[in-house]
Formats: C-alpha cells, structure tokens, sequence
C-alpha cells in the first residue's frame, strides 16, 4: 500500500484527509475479509436479537401452554355442608384434582414444598362479624409460590372460590328482593384510551434503544482491538507506521472505522427490531385483545442516525484509548471489558417508564442519546434538549479523541511495548507532574 508524499504547494489538510480517506478504505476492506468482525458487526446485529425475541415469545407460549395443560392436585380438608353446589364445582373442573386422604398439616406442607402437591384447601368456620350471613365461611390456600404448578394452583382455586362467591351473594341478594343494580352498589370498569399505534410507539420505545446501545458497543470492541492489538499481534503495526502517513493519519482513519462498524450494527439491528417486532409479539398481542401497530414519525429517523454516529464516536474513542496499550488480542478483549461493561451500566436504569427526559440527563453521556432516541421513536421531539444531548456528545468525543492523541505521544505505547495497563499510566504519566516521570515523546 502506497500513500501520497506531500507535495509542494499542495495544502497539507488535504494531504491529510487523502491519507485518512486511503487508511480508511483499507481498514474497511481488511475488515470485511475478516470473520468475526462481519459476523459481530453485521451478521449478529441483524439476527441475535429477533432472534432473541422469538425465542422469548416462543418460549413464554410454551411455558403458558404447559402450565394451561395439567391439572393442579388440591387437598381439600372440611367441606362446608350448607354449600354442596361448590364442591360439584370443583369436580366438574377439568385443571382441578380434588385429592381427599388425611394427612397430617406438617406433612401436607412437606409434600407442597416436594411438589407432591399443588396447594392445600382449607374450610374454616367464619369468624365473629362474618357469621352474621348464614353459612358464611373462610378460606386458607397454603401453596408453594417458587414452584409455578403451585401458584398457577392457587390462581385455580382463588378464582373458583371467588366466583362462586358471587353467584351466591347474588342469589342471597335476589332472596332478599334486592335487584342486582342495588346489590352490587359499586361498578369499577377500566378503558385504555391509547391507540394501537401509541401502543406499539411505547413498546418500541422501550425496546429499541436499549438493544441500540448494546449493538452498538458491540460492533465496536472487536473493531477496537483488532485495529490496535490485532495489527501488533499480526506484525503489521510497525509497516503501517513505516509509511509516508503521519500517525495522526492513522490513528484517525482507525478511529473512524471504529466508529463507522459501531453505528453500522447499531443501526441494522434497530432496522431489524424494527421491521421483526410485529410479527413476532403481534401474536401476543391478539390474545390480549389489542393490535400491535407503529409508525416511525419521519423526523425520527435522520435524529436516531445522527445518536448512532454520535454513540459510536463516544464507545469507538473509549475503546481504542483502552485498546491501545493491548499487545495481543486477547489481552485488548480484556482491558476493554470494564470500559464495555460501563457502557451498558446506564442501559439498567432505562427500562422504566417514568424516566423522562429532562435537562440532567440530557448533560449525562449514553442516557442522553438513549432517552433522545426513545422519546423520538413515540413521536415525541424535545428539541432543546436534543441540542443539548448532541452537544455534550460531540465535546465528549473531542475530549476523548485529545487524550487518545496525547496518549499515542509517547513511543512506547504508539509500538506496544509499554508494560502496563491504562490505570498504570494514569497513574505514572498522567497524574505525576513530575517530568523524569515522561519518558521523551515521538516526534510527529
């Protein structure tokens, strides 16, 4: 690979972006010949995570018609003799197995935690103010609640109960001559006034960027080491910084190639939730009685690229900072772990609803883009605080893009053999003020 020498009279700027613009290219080239950075960058950004869902759904349909289709082993002790009608109850329902031996209390309640049984029904005599109704009683339901056969029992038996409950508190009231207007006194119904479409805004809303910010970290650690430890560990660092390129020509072109494979797998994965979500939770949604709809407002789209890029600057600069000092491969896996791990540390406290998106959090790095995102996916654009967001990430990149130039100074890291790790040089080349603390840096 040959690069252009300066030539006189030429503007050096240009020379500059012609040799990024060359770097760049092959970076690309390299990365698209190489496996794990397309499988990690393209393919498992389209796939893993519709994949995931379906999965989820398709395992969660499974679970629910499993636990649907056996039925819960009840031992009922003390039938109230005034009510005959719910024991035919019971036994006409097909989920209940009614179990009538004796047994002890205690090895009852063994049995339920062995998952012998399912749940324990017991008749009590109704305490002193509920006597007042003739043949009036209470109930007890002893289960297991970390086993899902004995609470999916007792969901069984408390919904029998409490139906016929009713139908014998209207049949009393009707004995009375109360009507059952007068007898119920109080009606409580509840009506979702949000469209399908706000419905499925929401659900996007929080689905898609947290699965955006996970992509994107993603698709930019192996482009991260390989670019740095991977080139070191490959011998070819040392021919790449023989050329007619200035280093800051290098460390340029790799950084946007970092950046340009994270916003890549980023952005398909947000495609493919996109365009996947409503075929695979429509279904789920049916059953609910409800439509999973959405429709992506225009103005959203050029605004989550932009996150994208932005994001990807951010996590690609962080990266490289920390991939620098890795002289294999694996070794860079391992010193950008924590700095991966940071980045998905804000990702936990996106899921809740009530988060809005407000003035603090649009000054906090990662949060701001993936709230910005979030609000503008349902339709929602808070454009100050957008500029807001945009602007702390773009001063972000900057600061972190000066200390990477400040870090490949110095010689030793620029080749790879510097022994220690980011907090040691922090810790000898940073925070000391002392110059016999600094070695002498590279010129150019």
């Amino acid at each position: 690979m040959s690069l252009p020498a300066p030539e006189p009279g030429r503007p050096q700027e240009r020379i500059f972006w012609r040799q990024v613009w060359i770097l760049y290219l092959r970076e690309m080239r390299a990365a698209f010949r190489e496996k794990t950075i397309v499988l990690n960058s393209i393919l498992i950004p389209i796939f893993l995570y519709p994949f995931l869902m379906w999965a989820v759904f398709t395992g969660f349909t499974f679970v629910m018609g499993q636990t649907q289709g056996f039925a819960s082993r009840v031992l009922v002790t003390d039938w109230p003799a005034n009510h005959p009608k719910l024991r035919l109850n019971f036994l006409r329902d097909d989920q209940i197995q009614l179990l009538d031996t004796p047994t002890a209390p205690t090895a009852i309640t063994d049995k339920i935690k062995r998952g012998q049984l399912d749940a324990w029904l017991e008749f009590l005599p109704a305490d002193q103010t509920n006597a007042a109704l003739p043949g009036n009683f209470q109930v007890r339901i002893s289960y297991d609640q970390s086993k899902d056969r004995s609470a999916e029992a007792r969901g069984r038996l408390a919904d029998a109960i409490d139906q016929y409950r009713r139908d014998w508190l209207k049949r009393d009231a009707r004995r009375r001559g109360i009507d059952e207007a007068h007898w119920q006194g109080l009606a409580l119904s509840a009506r979702n006034v949000a469209s399908n479409k706000e419905m499925g805004a929401f659900i996007m809303g929080m689905l898609a960027p947290v699965i955006f910010v996970v992509m994107v970290a993603i698709g930019c650690l192996n482009p991260a080491v390989d670019a740095t430890a991977g080139e070191r560990e490959r011998s070819t660092w040392e021919t790449l910084m023989s050329t007619a390129a200035s280093r800051l020509s290098v460390a340029t072109a790799k950084y946007l190639y970092v950046a340009s494979l994270g916003s890549l797998a980023g952005i398909l994965n947000l495609s493919a939730v996109i365009l996947t979500a409503k075929p695979i939770f429509g279904p789920l949604f049916e059953k609910a009685g409800r439509t999973l709809d959405y429709t992506i407002p225009l103005p959203a789209l050029p605004l989550a690229l932009v996150a994208g890029l932005l994001l990807a600057g951010f996590v690609a600069a962080g990266m490289m900072i920390f991939a620098a000092f890795a002289r294999t491969f694996k070794e860079g896996q391992s010193m950008i772990t924590p700095f991966y791990m940071l980045v998905l540390v804000p990702v936990i406290f996106l899921q809740s609803p009530g988060l809005q998106f407000s003035l603090p959090l649009a000054l906090v790095p990662i949060v701001n883009l993936t709230l910005m995102i979030r609000e503008v996916l349902t339709g929602t654009f808070h454009w100050a605080l957008i500029a807001v967001s945009f602007t702390v990430s773009l001063v972000l990149i900057a600061l972190c893009l000066r200390f990477a130039a400040y870090v490949l100074q110095f010689e030793d890291v620029l080749t790879g053999s510097y022994a220690g790790s980011f907090t040691t040089f922090l810790k000898e080349r940073v925070l000391r003020s002392r110059t016999d603390h600094f070695p002498r840096a590279a010129k150019g």
